[in-house]
């Protein structure tokens, strides 16, 4: 394996020295190749290799290149490779399999709409009684304020679509075709179609997409700890924000600003939580200049923070809900908007003069995803899931954030079952790694050796784990989470050791 190693360093180090290829850290490469030929056996690499996807979020590199991690099944936190290999899923998928893996109830419930009714639309005032029922029974469990109607889309992304469509719809009906633009945040992200791109505050996301598109602003990431003055109190810096924000409206026109959308907590862009009073300030501004909001709950909601939604931790009364993700485990496609009685009034008036609401996919409402969704639902409620995340929460928070003395760690932040780590020399948000050195992507490739998922972004590492983790499992997190930062620091010191000589 150690000459395996060397030769793959000498031959990236060769290749993007010809290339001159700064945007793939070399150290990332080399990581994440090590941790394809340990996982994989020689005759699945010959099967799996160069296969025929177009992966999301994956480098061309890294198909052509590497073997892919092929995951083959799940029990409760634990999903295995085709090896037999067992990871601890620290990220339950992508922040989505909150009742962990091979849940026998969903699965039951997903058979049984299968064999009465595998589909049927809601277009033209037809339905299914899932989606009917699912419907109700989420706008009796969203609390922050009232909603009115609920409309169901595939997923977060074509969500968050619909909530710019929605807005522009609103405002045309009452004779503001001007009122347009919509403020998202940097490092926000709200998914990756063409609008949910635009709005998301990732560069990585617009590069050579032609995006943002020119409707969308962006405006501060309320990170405290990276973003804050010297001596700046998180009061006093959500002042600040909200002030930004108001004079990019004033700049603009508020007679142009249609909404502002944001995740109660940013998820893929480093797990920021919000400081001291920004949502309080942020909703003023957007009451005095009449914008909607949108709250992106795509990870948030269903109990992630310890509250059933982000919106009712926060004091958020929103315009515009979008949810996706926990709504039915990520066992099937589904997510869905939750409209105001205001904004809803004025859609239903405008669309009888129009003779209909032309908006719409064709499996909107599927009667198989709500149907696992209402299942979910009731699994939340009979196991007191809320209960679950608030009681373990804690040891999870306070046994990782321990490690927040480690010399390469800058800050270890979370709440409830979403935890963020962000590495940086000096413990200082102002000397980031060489990005070259891949200290993120090291880690993580460390994790998976050592048996636990977890998200990597840049220098920033996010777990979320499923809602059903025992202290065991917490545990578990807490010695391979240690083990790999133990070899990430060591890694730390070779770099830097490199450097002097």
């Amino acid at each position: 394996m150690t000459n395996l190693v060397n030769r793959l360093f000498q031959s990236i180090l060769k290749t993007q020295s010809q290339r001159h290829l700064p945007q793939v850290p070399l150290l990332a490469r080399l990581n994440s190749a090590t941790r394809s030929y340990s996982s994989i056996d020689a005759e699945q690499r010959k099967g799996y290799k160069g296969h025929d996807m177009l992966a999301p979020f994956t480098a061309g590199w890294q198909t052509t290149e590497q073997e892919p991690l092929v995951i083959e099944r799940s029990e409760g936190c634990y999903v295995y490779d085709v090896n037999g290999k067992k990871y601890l899923d620290a990220l339950a998928g992508l922040w989505c399999t909150v009742l962990g893996g091979s849940e026998p109830r969903l699965v039951a419930a997903a058979a049984a709409q299968l064999n009465t009714l595998p589909f049927y639309h809601s277009f033209w005032n037809r339905t299914t009684k899932p989606s009917l029922d699912l419907a109700k029974e989420l706008l009796e469990i969203f609390t922050a304020r009232k909603m009115a109607k609920v409309f169901f889309t595939n997923g977060g992304s074509d969500a968050n679509d619909t909530q710019v469509k929605l807005a522009w719809y609103y405002n045309n009906a009452l004779g503001r075709p001007e009122k347009k633009k919509f403020i998202a945040r940097d490092k926000s992200y709200h998914g990756s179609t063409l609008i949910a791109a635009s709005l998301s505050g990732l560069p990585a996301l617009h590069q050579q997409f032609d995006l943002p598109a020119q409707f969308v602003l962006h405006t501060d990431c309320p990170h405290y700890w990276r973003f804050h003055l010297p001596g700046e109190t998180e009061e006093e810096f959500s002042t600040r924000l909200a002030n930004n924000l108001e004079n990019l409206i004033l700049k603009e026109g508020p007679e142009t600003i249609a909404a502002f959308i944001a995740e109660p907590v940013m998820g893929a862009g480093g797990v920021i939580l919000p400081p001291e009073t920004y949502f309080e300030k942020i909703q003023a501004v957007l009451k005095k200049y009449d914008i909607l909001f949108v709250a992106d709950e795509v990870i948030c909601g269903f109990g992630r923070l310890g509250t059933m939604f982000g919106c009712e931790k926060y004091g958020i009364k929103p315009d515009l809900v979008t949810v996706a993700k926990a709504l039915s485990s990520a066992y099937l496609p589904i997510a869905a908007v939750f409209v105001s009685p205001e904004i809803s009034d004025v859609i239903y008036s405008q669309s009888n003069k129009l003779g209909s609401f032309s908006h719409g996919f064709t499996y909107s409402g599927h009667p198989v995803s709500c149907a696992v969704a209402i299942e979910t639902l009731k699994i939340f409620k009979d196991r007191n899931i809320l209960e679950q995340v608030n009681k373990i929460s804690p040891k999870f928070q306070d046994g990782l954030k321990a490690f927040s003395d480690s010399p390469i760690i800058g800050e270890i932040r979370g709440t409830g079952l979403v935890l963020g780590t962000e590495f940086s020399d000096n413990k200082s948000p102002n000397d980031p790694f060489p990005p070259e050195w891949g200290i993120g992507t090291y880690f993580g490739s460390r994790c998976v050796e050592h048996g636990m998922f977890v998200r990597v972004s840049g220098d920033c590492v996010a777990m979320s784990p499923p809602f059903i983790i025992t202290p065991e499992h917490v545990d578990e997190m807490i010695q391979i989470y240690g083990k790999a930062l133990k070899d990430t620091e060591e890694r730390v010191k070779q770099l830097k050791s490199q450097q002097t000589k």
